[in-house]
This record gives structure tokens, C-alpha cells and sequence, in this order.
């Protein structure tokens, strides 16, 4: 046991160093201040969707009150197959005055019922659809400032991006789940900015997303990885970070918050994260592999250390001290994040929420390399 406890010792302090570069990262990146745009970047807002009637109203009502001109953005919405009311109301969509093409991805590409990833297929028949020069992505439950395509164009304009990752932030209620989820994303979304701010990995999320339609074509898209039943975001983000080392950037901007729904079960959440994690032995960009790695063995090695301390008071001891200590490496960090999404709020949780973070992050892990989960309806296995 002395030897588990240098290792462990050795583990956690890599992993100090880890989070506090990723915490002076995201300090040092600035916050953008837009200018306004040139008028001349047409945007393709592309949608793709399955089972979402509870939402299209809200999304099309936020999509609607966009400050940037309705003549240089259009909504591309895809129906992945739905089972619901989802495709008569995107055929609807029209109605509401901006510029839409609903397409169902049926329709479009058949039933092909084995395919692994039904949401790259559905990206790229929206692609193929769009007339925009960028193309923006996001996800049918999301919400959207009013500046938000205003924002994201005039970085586009400004820094002549070829990949932009923007903020996500989730709409945190009162039940321990919301609470525990908004935090463990508030870390995965400063994680996000400080290691595209560094270019040190490649790391984003789909529900804000924006890139170059003529950056896709020339990294020919989800090619070679169309085969993965995950990853439209971060695999393409990647594609272009090699194309284009030097135009991949976070936007950091309150206006370019998007807004999601937390999900509504601990089982959902579960199989949301399995689906992200489902992604880390299939990632080109072998960094993030390495930095996955030392989190899944520092939260192993607590687990180990919970266990032994059922029967060895002593460990115990080391467990409470050494998990204390995980908090003070984290906490400055995810507080400096939640500042910036205003939900500074929730950092009276994050203490006590450490423990049942440690054991989701060891379930999600193992059943993201050797398990299976369930995402709209579609049971994927690895």
C-alpha cells in the first residue's frame, strides 16, 4: 500500500499542474469584444433533430428574435427520423417569416438503419442544403442571446476563424442532478476553452459551434470518421485543427452563450455521458487521451482509497485529506468558469458533490470503452 500511495501521490500532483494550466488559460484568454460586422458573411444555422416537438416552438421563437439581419442567416433543420410530431412542425416552420428548408433525413438518405452516426448523416444533408459561407451548429432544446449570430459573425469577420467552439451553458433548477450536471459541465466547458485558447487539445460541443462550409468541403467533411457513432464535433474540430492549426479559437463572450436543458434523469444523464466518453480510444488527437487517462486514474485511485477505508481507519483519513485536496485544486478553477456563465451561485455544492462525481466519472469511463447507451431512442454498443 505505501507504493499505491506514492503513486497516487504522483498522480494527483500531475494532475494539480493539469488543472491549474487549464485554470491560468482560461484566465489569460480575453474576452471578445465585438465589432460590428461587415454585413457580408452569410450564415447557415444548421439543425439537426429527433424527437423534439416539445421544442421546436421555443427554438424557432429564440431563433427569431436574432439581432442580425434575417437576410443574412437561414435555418437549416433536419428531422432524424422522428417518431413524434417533429417533421409536420418543421414543414410549418416557415411560417415564422425567416428563411427555413426543412428536410427529413429519411427522405433525403432512405431508412439506412445501419448506419453508426444518424447525426453526422443529418449535418452533412444540411451542409449539402445550405447556402451559407459559415455554417453555425446547434441543438433543437437550446435557447440563444439576441446578439448571438451578431457575436459569432463579427469573430468570424475579426480573426478570419475557420473553426469557432462557443460557449454552452445549462439551464441549472433546484434538483441535485441539475446542480450536479451544471457543474460538471461548467469544468468540461472551462477544460474547452482554455485548451483551444492553448491549442493544446482539440475539445468542443455541438450545441455552439460554427466553421467555414469551404473548411468542411476541403477536410472532405465527416470522412473517415462517419463511422463513429459520436464525435461530429470534436473529430471535425480536429480535421481542421491539422488543416489549419493556426484559425481554430474559442469565443469567449457572454452574448455567444447558448443555453440548454439539463437532462431530465440520473439514467439519461448517464447515458449522455457514456456517449461522450464512448469517443476517447477513437480520438485522433492522442493529447486529450493522456489527459483523459490522468483524470480516470486519480478518480480510480480515490475509489480504491474509499474501498480500502471500509475496514482501515487510516485510510480513511488519507481519503478525506487527499479528496480535500482535490477540491482546493479544483474549486479556483471551476468558480473562475462559473463567474463567466453567472452561476457562481452553484459553487456552494461543489465540496459536497465531489464524491458522487468521482464515482460517475469511473461508471461513465468504463462504460464508454466496454458498455453500450441509449441516446434518442437508438441503443448504440462498442
Amino acid at each position: 500500500m505505501p507504493l499505491f500511495l506514492l503513486i497516487f501521490f504522483l498522480l494527483l500532483v500531475a494532475y494539480s499542474f493539469l488543472i491549474s494550466y487549464y485554470h491560468q488559460a482560461w484566465n489569460r484568454m480575453p474576452v471578445y469584444d465585438p465589432q460590428e460586422p461587415t454585413g457580408s458573411t452569410f450564415i447557415s444555422v444548421i439543425i439537426p433533430m429527433r424527437n423534439e416537438e416539445t421544442n421546436i416552438l421555443a427554438l424557432l421563437g429564440s431563433l427569431s428574435r436574432q439581432r442580425y439581419p434575417r437576410s443574412l442567416f437561414e435555418l437549416v433543420l433536419i428531422d432524424d427520423h422522428s417518431t413524434d410530431n417533429t417533421w409536420p412542425l418543421l414543414q410549418q416552420a416557415s411560417s415564422t417569416g425567416m428563411a427555413v428548408q426543412a428536410i427529413s433525413l429519411k427522405e433525403h438518405a432512405g431508412d439506412q438503419t445501419n448506419t453508426a452516426s444518424y447525426k453526422k448523416m443529418a449535418i452533412d444533408a444540411g451542409i449539402g442544403s445550405s447556402k451559407g459561407t459559415l455554417i453555425v451548429t446547434t441543438d433543437a432544446d437550446c435557447e440563444f442571446q439576441e446578439d448571438w449570430l451578431t457575436t459569432i459573425a463579427s469573430f468570424y469577420e475579426s480573426t478570419g476563424a475557420k473553426f469557432i467552439a462557443a460557449p454552452v451553458r445549462i439551464r441549472s433548477r433546484s434538483s441535485l442532478l441539475s446542480v450536479f450536471q451544471t457543474l460538471d459541465f461548467l469544468t468540461l466547458q472551462g477544460i474547452t476553452g482554455a485548451s483551444v485558447f492553448r491549442h493544446i487539445h482539440s475539445m468542443c460541443n455541438g450545441a455552439n459551434l460554427a466553421y467555414e462550409k469551404q473548411a468542411f468541403i476541403e477536410v472532405k467533411g465527416f470522412d473517415k470518421i462517419d463511422h463513429l457513432p459520436s464525435g461530429d464535433d470534436m473529430f471535425l474540430m480536429h480535421k481542421i485543427y491539422k488543416r489549419y492549426p493556426d484559425k481554430v479559437f474559442y469565443l469567449k463572450n457572454r452574448s455567444a452563450i447558448v443555453d440548454t436543458a439539463p437532462v431530465e434523469s440520473w439514467k439519461a444523464f448517464f447515458h449522455q455521458r457514456v456517449r461522450w466518453a464512448s469517443k476517447a480510444d477513437s480520438y485522433d488527437d492522442k493529447r486529450i487521451f493522456w489527459a483523459l487517462l490522468l483524470v480516470y486514474l486519480v478518480n480510480v485511485g480515490f475509489l480504491i482509497m474509499a474501498i480500502t477505508a471500509c475496514w482501515k481507519a487510516l485510510w480513511a483519513f488519507f481519503f478525506i485529506i487527499l479528496l480535500l485536496a482535490k477540491v482546493l485544486i479544483e474549486f479556483p478553477f471551476v468558480n473562475a468558469v462559473a463567474i463567466f456563465f453567472d452561476q457562481q451561485r452553484l459553487m456552494k455544492y461543489f465540496p459536497f458533490l465531489q464524491p458522487v462525481h468521482i464515482l460517475y466519472t469511473i461508471i461513465a469511463g468504463w462504460f464508454g470503452k466496454f458498455g453500450y447507451y441509449e441516446w434518442k431512442g437508438r441503443r448504440v454498443r462498442k
